[in-house]
C-alpha cells in the first residue's frame, strides 16, 4: 500500500512539473486543427509543425499567421513573479536622551525566622558521666 501511495504521488509531482493544466488538455483539438491547416497549406509534417511552433523554428514562424495564441502549452508561468511592494511614509524619530540615574532606597527588611546557631534541647550532644 505504501509503494502504491509513493508511486501515485511521484506521478502527481511529475505531472505537475510538466505544467499541464486542464485548459491545455481542452486545447488539444485546436492543436490538431492547426496541424491539419499546416499540412494542407504548407505541406508540413506533424514533427515539422511541432518544431515550428514549439521548437527551434519558433522564432522564424511566429509572425506568419495569428492563430498561435490559441495553441496549448504556450503559457510561461515559470517566469511569473508576484511581488507586493508597500510604500509607507511614516516618520520614525529616535530619542537618545538619557535620564539621570536615581538610586531608590530599599524599603524592605527580611529576617530569617530559623537560625541554625540555636540548638534545641532535644538535640544536645551526649554528656559523659
Amino acid at each position: 500500500m505504501q509503494k502504491l501511495f509513493a508511486i501515485s504521488f511521484s506521478f502527481l509531482v511529475l505531472f505537475q512539473s510538466l505544467n499541464i493544466g486542464v485548459e491545455d488538455i481542452s486545447k488539444i483539438s485546436v492543436l490538431l486543427d492547426h496541424a491539419e491547416y499546416h499540412q494542407e497549406n504548407y505541406g508540413d509534417s506533424f514533427v515539422q509543425f511541432l518544431a515550428e511552433h514549439y521548437g527551434d523554428l519558433k522564432d522564424s514562424h511566429e509572425n506568419d499567421h495569428e492563430e498561435h495564441e490559441d495553441l496549448p502549452f504556450k503559457h510561461q508561468h515559470q517566469t511569473c513573479v508576484h511581488t507586493s511592494v508597500a510604500f509607507t511614509f511614516d516618520i520614525i524619530e529616535f530619542d537618545f536622551t538619557y535620564d539621570t540615574f536615581t538610586e531608590i532606597p530599599f524599603n524592605f527588611f527580611y529576617k530569617e525566622s530559623v537560625s541554625l546557631f540555636e540548638k534545641p534541647s532535644v538535640f544536645q550532644p551526649p554528656r559523659l558521666a
